[in-house]
C-alpha cells in the first residue's frame, strides 16, 4: 500500500519553559561550568527528540538545535572566524570565541545581526572573508549519531545549503563567488560523504534562498553546486528544502540532483500550487508538501488542508510525500497545553508546534485510511474555527467600517518636510549634532520584580505607578547629568514594545507560555490579534506627561508604529493583514493626537519591523510597501506643523530602501549602523537623503563599552555624507536588555563623542 509519511524541519529549542534560554544565560554569568552546560543542553535536545516521536513523526530533524544561532553554527564549523577574533588560532572553534561572535566581548565587537527572511528571528551573518577553509567538525554527523545511540531514532541532519549560505553571507565582491564556492564545496562534500559512510539516509539543505526573485545565472550556480554534491554523494539522499514562499525557477528546481524538494504550500500565494498543477513534479523526487502553517499559531482548516493533499495526490504518487510544516517550527511556541488563562473560543483555535505536528499526523491518518479515521478531529477543528469566526471580537462593525474609508484616501503632513523642519528647529531649539536615545532604559532585577509583585496583586495600581513614576524621575536627572539633549522617560512601565500596547488595544490577547527565539537567549510573547483592533483610551500619555514635567529639556513620547505591532503579533489569519494594518494605524493615530494635546509635540513612532513584512519576490513588493507606508502615515500625518515625528528602523538593507525610508516622510529616522562596522553610511554616499537621521553609533546589543574615539569616528563618516543639520546622535537601539553601569558609560562617551565633533566642526566654521 502507498502511504503518505509525515516529516519535520525543525523544533523549537527553547523549551516549553525557556530552559534552554536559562542556561545559555547561567554559562554566560558563570553560574555554571561547560560541563554542566553541555549536559543541560543535551537533555533539552533529547528530550524535544523524544516528544517528537511520541507524537508520531515519521522522519525527525536533528542539527535544528543550536547553541545560539545555526549560522553562526554554519561558520564555525567552516573555520569562518573573522581575524579580529585573536585568540582563534584555527581548529575546532571554542565557547568563548563562539560567543564573541554572537554577543561581542569588551574589546571586540559582535559579528553582524539581521533578519531571517522576512521573519522575527535574527541569524549572525557570516564574513567570508579567511581564504583558507576547513571542516572543524560534522555537526550534522554529530547530531544524528547522538540521536541514534542514545535514543535508538533514525534522524534527518539538517544543514543551511551552500546557496543560502553564501547568499545571506557578506565580506565579498559578486566576481568572488566562484572563489568561494570552489573553497566551500569540499566541505559540504565532506560532510555530506562522511553522513553517506555513516548510513544516513536523508539530509535536508534548507535552501530559503530559493523563494527570492534570484537570477536564472543563479539559478545556473545552484545546478552546478547541487550536481557536484549528487556526484560527491550519490547514495545519500538530499532534501532540498524551501520556505516563505514559491521557488522561483520551478521548472530548474524540480530537476536539480537531489532526491527531494520541500514545498511551502501556505506562504506560496498559490503559485507552488499552480506550478504542480502546470509542470507536474518528477516522478522519481519526493516532494515535502508544507501544508501546515510553521509561521502562525492558528489551527489549520483541515477539510481544506485534505483538498489540497488531494490536489498534491493527483500529480505525486503518496509514497512520495511528506505531509510538513511550511518551515521550521522554531517561529512558534511550544505547545498550547500550557496556556491556561484564555478564553475557550481561542484556546481551542489555535496550534503551537506540539499542535502543528498532531495536525501533520492526523492530515496523514486522514489520507492514508480515509475520512472516517479522523472525522472526529475534522469536525472539532470545524467547530473550534467557525465559533471563534462568529465571535464577538472579530465583528466590530465601526472598525471594518473605518478602514475602508480610510483605505480609499491618500494621508501625508500638511506642509512639505523643509519647512516644517525649520519651524520645528525653530520650536526646539536644540544644538547641531543633538544627543538621544531609542526610548528604553535598562530594565533591571528591580524593575521586573515591581511588575512582577503588581501582576500577582502583591501592589496595588498606586504602588505600582509610584515605583514606575520614581524610576522615571531617576533616569530623567541620570540623562540630565549625562547631558542627553532629549530626554525619555525610560518605558520601565512596558515589558515589551509590541505586548505594552496590545494589552491597551482591543483585538489582542495574550499567552502565558508563548515564548519564541528572536536571537540568541532572546526569547519574546508575541501578542496575539484575533479579533478587530481598536482604540480603548490613551495609552502613553500619563508616563510622558510626568517625565517632561520634572525637565526643561525636550521628552519624546514612544510608540510602536503599526507594521511592526503586526508583524511582531500573531496575526489572525482570516482576513489579509492590510486590513488588520489599517486597524492598527487608525487606533495609533489617536493616541499620537493624545499626546500632542497633553503637550509632547517630539513623537517617535518607531517601525523596526517594517522591512521584515516585505515580500521576499520583488513582484509582490509594491503592494506591501503602499499600504505599510500608508498605515504609518495614518498614524503620524494628523499632527501640527512643529510636532516632529521620528521613527527608528533596525538591521535592513538601507542601500536599496532609502526612498521608501523617505516616503515615510518622518521627520527624523534613526537607524542602526554599528554592527555593520560603519558600512551602512555608505547608502548617504549614494543617494540623497534631505530628512533627520541619526546614524546608530553604538552596538547595544553587546555588553561592551564603546570607547569615544569609536564613535567619534562612526559620526565624522556620517557628516561626511549628511549635513550637520541632519544629523542625530544615538545609540542603535533601545537599551532594555543592558545594565545600568555599561548603558551610563556608554552613553557618557557618547555624549562626550558629539561635544568633541561639535568642537570641530565650530573650530573649522569660526577659524580658531
Amino acid at each position: 500500500m502507498e502511504i503518505l509519511k509525515s516529516s519535520n524541519l525543525g523544533y523549537p529549542r527553547i523549551g516549553e519553559d525557556r530552559e534552554w534560554k536559562r542556561t545559555l544565560e547561567a554559562y554566560w554569568s558563570g553560574k555554571i561550568e561547560e560541563t554542566e552546560f553541555t549536559s543541560q543542553l543535551e537533555a533539552i535536545r533529547l528530550g524535544n527528540l523524544r516528544k517528537q516521536k511520541e507524537l508520531g513523526v515519521d522522519i525527525i530533524p536533528v542539527n535544528d538545535f543550536t547553541l545560539y544561532d545555526q549560522m553562526l553554527d554554519t561558520s564555525v564549523m567552516f573555520g569562518l572566524v573573522p581575524e579580529r577574533y585573536s585568540s582563534y588560532e584555527g581548529g575546532s572553534v571554542p565557547l568563548s570565541v563562539y560567543y564573541s561572535m554572537a554577543r561581542g566581548n569588551k574589546d571586540e565587537v559582535a559579528s553582524e545581526m539581521t533578519k531571517w527572511f522576512n521573519t522575527n528571528y535574527h541569524y549572525i551573518v557570516p564574513e567570508l572573508k579567511r581564504s583558507q577553509l576547513t571542516l572543524t567538525e560534522n555537526k550534522p554527523l554529530a547530531a544524528y549519531r547522538e540521536a541514534k545511540e542514545k535514543l535508538g531514532i533514525e534522524t534527518k541532519p539538517v544543514l543551511i545549503g551552500p546557496y543560502t549560505f553564501i547568499s545571506l553571507s557578506k565580506g565579498f565582491n559578486k566576481e568572488d563567488i566562484p572563489g568561494i564556492i570552489l573553497s566551500l564545496l569540499p566541505l559540504y562534500t565532506q560532510i555530506l560523504q562522511e553522513l553517506e559512510q555513516e548510513g544516513v539516509q536523508w539530509i535536508q539543505l534548507d535552501e530559503p534562498s530559493l523563494v527570492s526573485s534570484i537570477s536564472k545565472d543563479d539559478m545556473e550556480t545552484v545546478t552546478y553546486l547541487y550536481e557536484k554534491l549528487n556526484e560527491a554523494a550519490p547514495h545519500l539522499n538530499i532534501m532540498l528544502q524551501t520556505y516563505f514562499d514559491a521557488v522561483e525557477h520551478y521548472e530548474a528546481v524540480t530537476q536539480l540532483k537531489v532526491q527531494g524538494i520541500g514545498l511551502d504550500f501556505v506562504h506560496d500565494k498559490g503559485r507552488n500550487v499552480s506550478n504542480l498543477e502546470t509542470f507536474g513534479f518528477p516522478a522519481d523526487k519526493v516532494l515535502g508538501a508544507g501544508v501546515i502553517d510553521g509561521k502562525n499559531i492558528w489551527l489549520s482548516d483541515l477539510s481544506s488542508k485534505l483538498q489540497l493533499i488531494e490536489t498534491i495526490k493527483n500529480k505525486v504518487a503518496e509514497d512520495k510525500i511528506w505531509l510538513q510544516p511550511s518551515c521550521s517550527l522554531l517561529h512558534v511556541p511550544v505547545t498550547v497545553r500550557n496556556e491556561n488563562a484564555l478564553a475557550k473560543e481561542v484556546k481551542e483555535a489555535l496550534a503551537f508546534a506540539d499542535e502543528k505536528l498532531e495536525e501533520i499526523t492526523t492530515l496523514v491518518k486522514g489520507s492514508n485510511l480515509g475520512l472516517e479515521a479522523i472525522v472526529k478531529k475534522v469536525d472539532a477543528n470545524k467547530l473550534a474555527i467557525q465559533t471563534l469566526a462568529s465571535s464577538q471580537a472579530r465583528n466590530h462593525k465601526a472598525v471594518q467600517a473605518d478602514v475602508e474609508k480610510v483605505k480609499s484616501k491618500t494621508s501625508g503632513r500638511q506642509l512639505a518636510f523643509k519647512e516644517r523642519y525649520q519651524k520645528q528647529r525653530e520650536f526646539f531649539k536644540l544644538p547641531f549634532l543633538p544627543s538621544t536615545t531609542i526610548g528604553s532604559f535598562p530594565q533591571t532585577f528591580e524593575v521586573k520584580q515591581a511588575r512582577s509583585k503588581f501582576k500577582r496583586g502583591e501592589w496595588t495600581a498606586a504602588q505600582y505607578e509610584t515605583f514606575i513614576n520614581d524610576e522615571i524621575a531617576r533616569w530623567i536627572d541620570i540623562q540630565e547629568e549625562i547631558g542627553l539633549d532629549v530626554l525619555v522617560h525610560g518605558e520601565f512601565e512596558r515589558t515589551d514594545m509590541v505586548e505594552y500596547f496590545g494589552h491597551k488595544l482591543g483585538g489582542f490577547v495574550f499567552l502565558e507560555k508563548g515564548w519564541v527565539q528572536s536571537y540568541g537567549s532572546r526569547c519574546v510573547k508575541p501578542p496575539v490579534i484575533y479579533g478587530d483592533v481598536h482604540f480603548i483610551k490613551p495609552m502613553t500619555v500619563r508616563e510622558s506627561v510626568h517625565a517632561q514635567s520634572l525637565t526643561k529639556k525636550t521628552v519624546k513620547g514612544m510608540l510602536t508604529g503599526p507594521v511592526t505591532i503586526l508583524n511582531w503579533s500573531f496575526v489572525r489569519d482570516d482576513i489579509s493583514r492590510e486590513n488588520v494594518c489599517y486597524q492598527l494605524a487608525l487606533a495609533l493615530d489617536k493616541e499620537v493626537l493624545a499626546l500632542e494635546a497633553a503637550g509632547i509635540k517630539m513623537i517617535q513612532v518607531d517601525e523596526p519591523a517594517l522591512r521584515e513584512g516585505l515580500p521576499l519576490k520583488k513582484s509582490d513588493r509594491e503592494e506591501y510597501l503602499n499600504w505599510a507606508v500608508n498605515s504609518f502615515l495614518i498614524s503620524t500625518s494628523s499632527v501640527e506643523d512643529t510636532t516632529q515625528i521620528h521613527t527608528h528602523m533596525c538591521y535592513c538593507d538601507f542601500n536599496s530602501f532609502m526612498d521608501v525610508i523617505s516616503s515615510l516622510d518622518a521627520d527624523v529616522i534613526s537607524i542602526e549602523t554599528s554592527r555593520s562596522h560603519g558600512e551602512l553610511a555608505s547608502a548617504f554616499e549614494e543617494k540623497t537623503y534631505e530628512k533627520g537621521i541619526g546614524l546608530g553609533v553604538y552596538d547595544i546589543h553587546s555588553p561592551r563599552v564603546p570607547a569615544v574615539k569609536e564613535m567619534v569616528d562612526m559620526i565624522e563618516r556620517g557628516i561626511k555624507v549628511l549635513d550637520k543639520d541632519q544629523f542625530w546622535i544615538n545609540p542603535d537601539c533601545g537599551l532594555k536588555t543592558r545594565g545600568v553601569p555599561e548603558t551610563v558609560s556608554s552613553l557618557k562617551n557618547m555624549v562626550e563623542a558629539a561635544k568633541i565633533v561639535r568642537e570641530k566642526l565650530l573650530a573649522q566654521t569660526t577659524g580658531k
